[in-house]
């Protein structure tokens, strides 16, 4: 049973990365490499890999500690084995790393708040939107582990979502519960490993140290105190960043009452018609995530904008009744679109470039200002809301329908 998750996983860490001269050296001997990583989690005698560290620039200077590709797929392996017991304890407006529920969702969930508390824009509403200071470097690795235990407690004894059931082959109509599908003690273990790590004791620097100059000292995980960071690049990381907030996600929705919340990895928001409700709910929230989770409100970045002029949210900018392209979100597609190299579209995917007219079509937004791509790129693809006959949208989000701009 665990070869062959293994083997899953590692269909799934080798995803788009075929070529690469790391996960074919794995290939060559597939079969003993995953049958040495299955006894020796068997064995539970498992130990990660130093990690590979460096800087990118763009969309801004951020820190990157890269897992060596065997470590990939334990991660992998650990998520295929607890992504959906974790999400069944998530609220709805989570968005981060979860399928289905990415960037887009985001930005048309908030939209959809925003219509709902300001009855379609026929009244004044206000959103309140907060951020976490170098959230990942700031998580509390013991404090992450005793909530992943304790989750994976409660949720031994429910039932498994139909998602799950669908998945693992199961009927849906008379679901198992989860520690008779999962081997409950091998995942406490493993989760202890992957989450008690620490990657910079081992890790291997891949630039100069001056690559760091410039880089805050609260997006470090050479700066923060003892026991505490995740590293960025990891899935593992992504997952537990959400497991982490959902503690938040509860507060907010259960004691606090915020029914119009959501959330975006650190970036969250609350929307209401009461603004001084908002303003009231910033220290409550702040002392909470100080006490709670060990982690620091950014109060250079709390903003209360007004729904009839507009809020800025993953990348896009919602109005009323429409949705832009952000500027900055513009000007980054703009760059990259420049760089590509269009002579072998192939290679420019294996090595990381966007692929022409894919990335802008993700976007799904309408942009309002007028794109000056690269010649040889296929026209700027939006996407519009449809209105009712009287030029208004109700309702959940409105039915979008992709168009190219014309000149």
């Amino acid at each position: 049973m665990l070869l062959r998750d293994l083997y899953v996983a590692f269909a799934s860490a080798a995803k788009h990365k075929g070529k690469m001269s790391y996960v074919q050296r794995f290939r060559e001997s597939m079969k003993t490499n995953l049958a040495c990583m299955a006894l020796v989690l068997i064995l539970r005698v498992y130990v990660p890999l130093p990690s590979k560290c460096f800087i990118v620039f763009r969309p801004k200077q951020r820190e990157v500690f890269a897992a060596q590709f065997p470590d990939r797929v334990v991660h992998h392996l650990y998520f295929n084995m607890t992504h959906l017991l974790y999400e069944a304890t998530f609220i709805r407006d989570s968005y981060s790393c979860i399928q289905g529920r990415g960037t887009l969702d985001g930005i048309l969930r908030l939209s959809q708040h925003i219509r709902q508390c300001s009855l379609n824009y026929t009244r004044e509403c206000y959103i309140l939107k907060l951020d976490i200071r170098g959230y990942f470097m700031h998580i509390d690795r013991r404090r992450l582990l005793n909530i992943c235990l304790s989750t994976l407690d409660r949720m031994a004894t429910h039932r498994i979502t139909k998602e799950a059931a669908a998945q693992y082959g199961l009927p849906v109509n008379d679901p198992p519960r989860w520690k008779d599908v999962i081997d409950m003690d091998f995942v406490k273990w493993l989760t202890e490993v992957i989450a008690m790590l620490d990657p910079k004791t081992s890790c291997e620097r891949a630039m100069p140290m001056s690559a760091w100059n410039g880089l805050d000292a609260a997006k470090s995980l050479f700066c923060t105190k003892e026991g505490c960071g995740l590293p960025i690049g990891n899935l593992t990381s992504q997952l537990f960043s959400n497991v982490y907030l959902n503690v938040l996600d509860q507060f907010c929705k259960r004691v606090l009452g915020c029914r119009h919340y959501g959330r975006y990895v650190d970036d969250f928001y609350i929307v209401s018609c009461d603004r001084k409700w908002l303003l009231s709910l910033v220290p409550r929230i702040r002392e909470f995530l100080k006490e709670e989770l060990g982690l620091d409100l950014h109060m250079g970045k709390v903003r209360l904008c007004r729904a009839s002029h507009g809020v800025e949210f993953l990348g896009a900018y919602i109005k009323p009744y429409r949705i832009y392209v952000s500027k900055d979100t513009l000007e980054r597609i703009q760059q990259n679109l420049k760089e590509l190299d269009f002579s072998d579209p192939e290679k420019g995917a294996e090595d990381g470039q966007l692929i022409p007219g894919n990335h802008v079509a993700d976007c799904q937004l309408q942009s309002s200002q007028e794109a000056v791509l690269p010649s040889g790129v296929p026209e700027y693809c939006t996407l519009r809301q449809e209105n009712d006959q009287d030029g208004e949208t109700h309702g959940q989000p409105s039915s979008c329908t992709i168009q190219a701009n014309k000149d």
